[in-house]
């Protein structure tokens, strides 16, 4: 069974994921824009997630994490949640 570890940050807006994606791809630290932007509790933890399988997320994060490139930052991804940014750090097959 696939499993994937991942880091996130969740805000309210497309913009706000916009402009931080800009951020962290111009160089900005993905775990330290996380503690300062991210609505998630994990964003305490630079937004890592732990390693999961499929279906444990809600289907558009999930899609992102097992379909996405490992290591590039993905989004902005728009759940019931608001907007995410992910970084898939390691998946198996």
């Amino acid at each position: 069974m696939p499993r994937a570890s991942a880091r996130h940050i969740l805000v309210a807006s497309e913009e706000v994921c916009e402009k931080l994606k800009a951020d962290i791809e111009s160089g900005a630290d993905f775990a330290a824009v996380a503690r300062e932007h991210s609505l998630c509790p994990s964003g305490k933890q630079g937004g890592a997630l732990g390693t999961f399988g499929p279906g444990q997320m809600v289907k558009e994060f999930d899609e992102a994490v097992f379909t996405g490139e490992v290591g590039k930052v993905l989004g902005p991804i728009k759940t019931r949640f608001g907007y995410h940014l992910v970084e898939v750090t390691n998946r198996t097959e």
